[in-house]
């Protein structure tokens, strides 16, 4: 296939992808409100999913890895996705939704990962940034967030599984036709992927950059229920989800310009301080309209923190092990951040409020930046130490 047409269709599957994916962060707590859950018990279900992500996310690194392909992966995980969403959002009986939940973000959340990885290894092989590639994502989430929000508005949103349904059966199509990107390594064993687990700079990164990801992911699963308690309903969350990603989009799409001037983590301890001006900002500007502008932030702290933080895990593990590394990556961000920031997310909010919620997600962050900042001087001084030895 030509490589024109080649990045045409991975573009257009990360569109549909992430246009499916945002009725999943965006809408699926308010669905199970609408159906008379308690916060509690939503930031239990979203938090099941991603504890069954971690487990999922580096079997499916490993198995791409290992046969050398990344599009017979995705193509599985797909079908996955588009069976099991039938029973996830189609009950209404709690212990049927937590075990759906599990199984379904056991395809759900490699997608994503994988479908990033081949578009760093496409970008890669074609000339082209990864963030020109990756940008279709964020305006296929940006613009599912504005429609399918009016669509919800309209005609309710416990017809949830129609779009859902139609975005990942469009994904699934122009998936058969994007080109496969095969590596020219010897066969993975697990004892090779076993070692990321002796990178110290690679698992360090990881357990750093948790203080970020966390209150990141909490927001993921409580912005729609914080709209909705500052009095907003469905339309106002599809506004503020597609504001936040338009300029994620932006950040993307310009990436090839702004990247290269600094190391990756000073961009993300930039991206990381205001990511706590934001959440401190939601805290204390009440009513649905400053929620929709402070969202324009989304853009250049998860853009910029996405692009630097995905391209340093490129840099710290092993050629062949790439699609493991990134999988474990989206494990810590996606996985267990968001396991804590439901978990926790959901009890601070129901005894509290969401004002609270965001106030301690402001001050976690800090912490995090502080953390970041002495890992880059730790690692400088290694990196110096290496190579005066070398």
């Amino acid at each position: 296939m030509p490589k024109r047409d080649t990045v045409f269709f991975l573009s257009l599957f990360l569109f549909f992808f992430h246009g499916a994916n945002t009725i999943i962060i965006s809408f699926m707590p308010v669905y199970f409100q609408h159906s008379g859950m308690s916060e509690s018990k939503i930031g239990s279900i979203l938090a099941i999913g991603p504890l069954a992500a971690i487990l999922a996310q580096p079997f499916w690194g490993f198995i791409s890895d290992k046969f050398g392909t990344i599009k017979k992966v995705l193509l599985v995980t797909l079908i996955g996705v588009a069976i099991v969403s039938v029973f996830l959002l189609t009950n209404n009986h709690y212990t049927f939704i937590l075990i759906s939940a599990a199984i379904f973000y056991v395809f759900m959340s490699p997608t994503g990962a994988l479908g990033d990885s081949l578009a760093v290894k496409t970008a890669a092989s074609v000339n082209k940034n990864f963030g020109s590639i990756r940008t279709w994502g964020s305006i296929g989430f940006a613009v599912s967030t504005l429609l399918v929000g009016q669509f919800f508005a309209f005609f309710g949103i416990s017809v949830i599984l129609i779009p859902f349904m139609f975005m990942i059966l469009i994904a699934f199509l122009t998936a058969l036709r994007v080109s496969d990107v095969k590596t020219h390594h010897n066969p993975v064993t697990v004892f090779d992927a076993l070692k990321i687990g002796k990178n110290g700079r690679f698992l360090l990164f990881l357990g750093t950059i948790l203080f970020l990801t966390i209150p990141h992911r909490a927001n993921d699963s409580f912005i729609g229920l914080y709209v909705t308690e500052l009095g907003g309903d469905e339309s106002h969350i599809g506004l503020a989800w597609f504001v936040a990603v338009a300029s994620e989009a932006v950040i993307f799409a310009t990436s090839h310009y702004w990247f290269k001037r600094f190391n990756e983590i000073i961009f993300i301890i930039i991206a990381g301080l205001i990511y706590a001006v934001r959440w401190f900002g939601l805290a204390y500007m009440g009513g649905p309209v400053a929620v929709i502008l402070l969202q324009i932030f989304h853009g250049v702290t998860f853009g910029v923190f996405y692009v630097a933080a995905f391209q340093y895990v490129t840099k710290l593990v092993p050629d062949d092990l790439q699609a493991t590394g990134h999988l474990l990556f989206i494990s810590v961000f996606f996985g267990l951040s968001g396991i804590l920031g439901s978990l926790f997310g959901g009890l601070i909010f129901e005894r509290s409020s969401g004002a609270t919620l965001y106030t301690m997600m402001g001050c976690f962050t800090l912490v995090g930046c502080l953390a970041l900042i002495l890992y880059r001087i730790v690692d400088k001084r290694k990196m110096k130490t290496d190579e005066s030895y070398a």
